[in-house]
C-alpha cells in the first residue's frame, strides 16, 4: 500500500482540534503506518510542501499570513478537510467581526492598549505581528474545501471516521454523513 503524504495546518484558533487529533491514541500508530507526516505544527517543517494528499486545516483565516498559507495548501493538496468549527464557520476567532470594531486596528488597540495591565504598547516592528484581515473568514471563504468536520473540537471518533474515509479514497462527505462508533 502506498503511503499518503499527510499534513495538518493550524490557523487562527486554540489548537483544540490538534489536541483532539492526539486523542486518537492507538489509532495514531495505525495511521503512522499509512501516512508520511509532511507538515504540521507538531513537526518542525517551515514551508508547506508540494504533492500533499490530505490536509486537515484547523482554525479561521485571521491575517495575511493565513491567506498566503491557505492558498498554498489548496494549490499543493489533493484533499482539504476543514477541521473544527473555527475552520468551518469562523467560530470564536470571528467574534471580532461582530464586536463593533470598525477595523482590525480597533482590535489591536483594545487588546494591547486598553486591556493591558502593564506595558501598554502595540507590536510595531515589521514581522512581529502579521497584519490582521478586516474580517475573520472560514476556510471555505477563500478556497474549495473537500470535507467539513465540525465540532469544537471534533471528537476523536469523528476524526478517525473521516480519516479512514479519506484515506480509503472515498468521495467528499460532511461530518454529519459519517458513521461513528
Amino acid at each position: 500500500m502506498e503511503r499518503l503524504r499527510f499534513a495538518t495546518v493550524w490557523l487562527g484558533g486554540c489548537a483544540g482540534c490538534h489536541m483532539s487529533f492526539l486523542d486518537l491514541d492507538e489509532f495514531l500508530l495505525e495511521l503512522a503506518g499509512r501516512i508520511d507526516l509532511v507538515y504540521s505544527p507538531i513537526a518542525d517543517v517551515k514551508i508547506y510542501p508540494a504533492d500533499v494528499d490530505v490536509c486537515l486545516v484547523e482554525g479561521a483565516i485571521c491575517n495575511v499570513d493565513h491567506v498566503e498559507l491557505i492558498h498554498q495548501v489548496r494549490a499543493r493538496t489533493r484533499v482539504v478537510v476543514s477541521f473544527g468549527d473555527c475552520a468551518v464557520t469562523g467560530n470564536v476567532p470571528s467574534l471580532r467581526n461582530v464586536l463593533g470594531a470598525k477595523n482590525a486596528d480597533d482590535v489591536l488597540q483594545r487588546a494591547y492598549i486598553e486591556a493591558a495591565e502593564t506595558n501598554a504598547v502595540k507590536p510595531a516592528l515589521d514581522g512581529i505581528l502579521p497584519p490582521l484581515l478586516p474580517r475573520v473568514l472560514p476556510v471555505r471563504a477563500l478556497i474549495k474545501v473537500d470535507h467539513f468536520l465540525p465540532g469544537c473540537p471534533p471528537p476523536a471518533d469523528r476524526i478517525k471516521a473521516i480519516l479512514l474515509h479519506v484515506l480509503d479514497g472515498a468521495p467528499a462527505l460532511t461530518g454529519s454523513q459519517l458513521k461513528f462508533g
